[in-house]
């Protein structure tokens, strides 16, 4: 096994609000290693955002509680004061946030957004910033860069803003990139090409790569390993095979099932997962996820299962055993190498 650049235990985070305390991340724990990619996966509000603002330092430490280690190159983040985070943040490790129209400033050029955080790191002019913010603008793959660095962001379409947003990302030579929902309102072409692009850079500059989602369908051919997640914690964890060809948990199993296949019959609806996910206020007892399981049993009601390995590297939390995992897998949710 490689040695991890990141490795992260048992990494809490719960905001104090008037009607509780939201547990945002509540025991996430993997590593990384150089040259891989890790896939996220999980609704809205399972807590992967949070967990890696909260790695990248952009939580805000006076209204949060965090706890656990964060271990990048022998450095726990957590205890780093925040002129050494801000160091770290960018040059080491960078992000790829949500929506680029709201993350890129409007009033600004493009190529001057990409070499102020150039600037911010580098000993360098504003001519050679520029010039290196031209280059990653070619290097993902936007025409007539030269050009295009003097526009502003409205300027761009949406798979143009996403490409720039990922040149400013990559403009350090970073170590870790993380892209949160980086295909996000994009149509499927398009969303190919960036993770296409993603793929080529990460190559390309030997980058590990976290891929932030609620579609495994998203990230099927993209990633090394992939963690599940429900209600700020994994519920399963594995390669990529384990997770879409012997996945042993009931939510991975209906994010399988709702995924579009083309074996289907026309006019075949897809099967959602009933329900709703849970408040982080108030988690249901025992396991998060009992009261939209199908397969619930009282144990589920009362007995938090934790996450433990079934095959090597493959772990996940549910209190069925190994042998009725198997059988419900593969006679109940049809996916097929």
């Amino acid at each position: 096994m490689p040695e991890p650049l990141l490795e992260v235990k048992d990494l809490r985070v719960t905001f104090p609000t008037e009607d509780g305390l939201v547990k945002a991340v509540d025991g996430v724990s993997f590593s990384i290693a150089a040259g891989e990619t890790l896939g996220v996966v999980g609704e809205s509000g399972s807590g992967k955002s949070v967990s890696f603002l909260t790695i990248m330092g952009l939580i805000n430490r006076k209204s949060a509680q965090v706890s656990g280690q964060v271990i990048f190159r022998g450095q726990d983040l957590l205890t780093l004061p925040e002129d050494e985070m801000r160091n770290v943040r960018g040059s080491r490790i960078s992000m790829i946030f949500q929506d680029p129209m709201t993350s890129l400033h409007p009033y600004y050029k493009v190529g001057g957004q990409i070499s102020e955080a150039i600037l911010s790191h580098q000993n360098v002019s504003k001519k050679e910033a520029w010039a290196q913010g031209v280059e990653m603008l070619r290097r993902v793959g936007i025409p007539r860069p030269q050009e295009r660095a003097s526009q502003y962001p409205h300027e761009f379409s949406g798979g143009m803003r996403q490409r720039a947003m990922i040149a400013m990302a990559l403009s350090l030579n970073p170590d870790l990139l993380i892209a949160d929902e980086p295909t996000t309102a994009l149509d499927v072409t398009v969303q190919a090409q960036i993770l296409d692009l993603i793929d080529r850079l990460q190559q390309e500059f030997d980058a590990a790569v976290v891929i932030i989602t609620h579609d495994l369908g998203v990230v099927a051919e993209h990633c090394d390993d992939i963690m599940v997640m429900y209600a700020g914690r994994p519920v399963e964890y594995g390669e990529r095979n384990d997770i879409y060809y012997d996945a042993n948990h009931p939510y991975t199993w209906g994010l399988l099932r709702s995924i579009a296949r083309l074996d289907d019959e026309p006019g075949m609806r897809l099967e959602p997962i009933k329900g709703l996910p849970p408040s982080l206020i108030m988690v249901p007892p025992g396991c998060p996820f009992h009261p939209r399981c199908p397969y619930v049993m009282d144990v589920c009601k009362t007995d938090v299962p934790p996450l433990l390995p079934t095959n090597g590297h493959h772990a996940d939390a549910c209190h069925l055993t190994l042998s009725e995992k198997e059988r419900i897998f593969h006679e109940e949710v049809t996916v097929r190498k």
